[in-house]
C-alpha cells in the first residue's frame, strides 16, 4: 500500500472543521515555520524536498520561489490555482472540499517563505459549494490567530482572500488568472516581464496550484529530506490522481510517484481494471485532456520495452512520437468500444470554446479543428481531412502567447499519429459510423478488422 500524505486523515470524520483538523497535527507546520524558521530557510527546505508543481508543468516549486523579486516598497503575492478547469482533473475540488485547512496551512507557510501578506485562493465559479467550504476555513483559521496581524506574535501579518473566476478554462493560466483578480479580461500576458518580476498589480508575484502548496504543510513539519525519500529519480513526493473513464473504480487515487501505470491500472487498490469484463484497454490519456493519448502498447511500455511508471520522466520518454506527459494528473481511460475520433472531436469543441481569441492561430485553428473532426466523426469527412489536421496542429503548436494552443494540438496530433486506422475507417466506413448503436454493441477493434480485411 502506497505512503498518503495528502489523504492521510481522509478517513477522519468532518475533517474540514478546525477543531477536528486541529486534533490531527493541523497548523503545526506554521508553529515549526514562524517560531523557529527563517523565510529562506523554509525556500530550502522546500528545495530540499524536490516538490514540482502539481498543476501540470512540473516545474520545481523551491526553485520557482526563489525567482521571486524583492524590491524596496513594493508587496509580493501568493495566489493558489484552484481554477482545474482541465477536464478529466477533480483532485483539488476533492482536497478542498475535504480538508480545506490543509491547503491554508500550506498557503500560511509558502506566504510566509515569500514575504507575501496578501494570498488569494482563485476558485472557477462552478465550485460554488466550495467557496463557501473554503470561506467558513479562512474565517476558523482567522479567529484561532493564524491569520491577521502578528500571527503567534511573529511579527509576521497574513491575509487570505477567495476571489471567484467566471469558469473560464485560459483563467489556468498564470498570467491569465492574474488578469482576472485585476478585473480584466482573463487574456495571457506577453512574457517576460514573468510573475515574479512583475505579476498582480505589477508586483513580484507566485502563482502555485492547490495540491503543491497544501504538500508544503507536510514538507515543514516533517522535513524535506523525508519527502525526497518518496518517489524515483527527479519525481519526489506522492502524486494525486484524477481516475475516470471505463475503469471499476473511478475516483482520486494518491500514489507514490514511480508505481507503473499497469499497477495503478489493474490493481484493486487504484482503478481496478477494466469496467467491462471481455473489453481491452485501448487507450489513456495520462494528464488531463490536453496531453498526447497514447494506445495500450505505449502506455503500459514505453517504446524501449520498459514498464511505463507514473512519473513526469517515465511518461515522457520518447517524446510525443511514443510518450505523453503526467501533467494535471488526469487519468482517463478508454476501452475498445470507445471511439476515439469522438472523444477527439470532443476535446476539440472544448477548446474552440474556451480560446481567449487573442492569438490568430488558436482563434482560428481550434476552430478548424473542430469543423474538420467534426466532420470526420458525422460521415462527411474527406481523405484529405485527416493529413489536414496535422497541418492544422503544426500551425497551432508553440505558435501563441501561452500553452493554450499546444494543449488543443497535442491530443488531435497523437490521435492521429496513434489511431489514424479509426480516422481512416470513418471516412472509408461513413454509414456504419453514423450508426452509433454499432459503438454500444461491439468494440471497435470488430470493425477495424472488417476495415483492415
Amino acid at each position: 500500500m502506497g505512503r498518503k500524505i495528502i489523504l492521510e486523515h481522509y478517513d477522519v470524520p468532518n475533517l474540514k472543521d478546525y477543531n477536528v483538523y486541529r486534533s490531527v497535527g493541523g497548523y503545526r507546520a506554521v508553529e515549526k515555520a514562524l517560531k523557529s524558521m527563517t523565510p529562506d530557510e523554509v525556500v530550502q527546505e522546500v528545495k530540499r524536498s524536490g516538490l514540482r508543481g502539481r498543476g501540470g508543468a512540473g516545474f520545481p516549486t523551491g526553485m520557482k520561489w526563489s525567482f521571486i523579486a524583492k524590491p524596496e516598497g513594493k508587496p509580493r503575492y501568493l495566489l493558489c490555482n484552484a481554477d482545474e478547469s482541465e477536464p478529466g482533473t477533480f483532485k483539488d475540488r476533492y482536497m478542498m472540499q475535504y480538508n480545506p485547512h490543509f491547503l491554508i496551512d500550506g498557503m500560511i507557510c509558502s506566504a510566509y517563505a515569500l514575504g507575501c501578506n496578501t494570498a488569494y485562493i482563485y476558485v472557477r465559479g462552478e465550485y460554488k459549494f466550495i467557496i463557501k467550504i473554503l470561506e467558513k476555513a479562512i474565517l476558523e483559521a482567522k479567529a484561532n490567530g493564524w491569520l491577521g496581524k502578528n500571527i503567534l506574535g511573529s511579527g509576521y501579518d497574513l491575509e487570505i482572500y477567495v476571489h471567484t473566476g467566471a469558469g473560464a478554462y485560459i483563467c489556468g493560466e498564470e498570467t491569465a488568472l492574474i488578469e482576472s483578480i485585476e478585473g480584466k479580461r482573463g487574456n495571457p500576458r506577453i512574457k517576460p516581464p514573468f510573475p515574479a518580476v512583475s505579476g498582480l498589480y505589477g508586483c513580484p508575484t507566485v502563482v502555485n496550484n492547490v495540491e503543491s502548496l497544501a504538500v508544503v504543510a507536510w514538507i515543514i513539519q516533517n522535513g524535506g529530506d523525508e519527502y525526497a525519500k518518496i518517489g524515483v529519480g527527479n519525481s519526489k513526493g506522492t502524486k494525486l490522481i484524477s481516475a475516470s473513464g471505463n475503469i471499476r473504480k473511478p475516483g482520486v487515487y494518491e500514489i507514490e510517484l514511480g508505481l507503473s501505470v499497469e499497477e495503478f491500472m489493474y490493481s484493486d487498490e487504484y482503478c481496478g481494471g477494466m469496467q467491462h469484463e471481455g473489453r481491452d484497454l485501448k487507450a489513456v490519456v495520462a494528464g488531463g485532456s490536453s496531453v498526447p493519448i497514447l494506445p495500450k502498447e505505449l502506455i503500459l511500455k514505453t517504446a524501449s520495452g520498459e514498464n511505463r511508471l507514473m512519473t513526469y520522466e517515465s511518461l515522457s520518454e520518447g517524446g510525443f512520437q511514443t510518450g505523453t506527459m503526467l501533467g494535471s494528473g488526469g487519468f482517463i481511460v478508454y476501452d475498445e468500444a470507445a471511439c476515439i475520433v469522438r472523444n477527439t472531436w470532443n476535446f476539440s469543441r472544448f477548446y474552440h470554446h474556451e480560446s481567449c481569441g487573442q492569438c490568430s492561430p488558436c482563434r482560428e485553428g481550434t476552430g478548424w479543428l473542430e469543423k474538420v473532426l467534426h466532420r470526420v466523426e458525422h460521415g462527411t469527412g474527406r481523405w484529405a481531412d485527416i493529413d489536414l489536421l496535422v497541418e492544422i496542429t503544426k500551425k497551432i503548436e508553440g505558435n501563441t502567447i501561452c500553452p493554450f494552443g499546444d494543449a488543443a494540438s497535442w491530443p488531435v496530433a497523437s490521435a492521429v499519429r496513434h489511431f489514424r486506422h479509426e480516422f481512416e475507417y470513418h471516412v472509408r466506413f461513413p454509414e456504419k459510423i453514423k450508426n452509433r448503436e454499432h459503438f454500444a454493441s461491439e468494440p471497435m477493434r470488430l470493425f477495424i478488422n472488417e476495415f483492415v480485411k
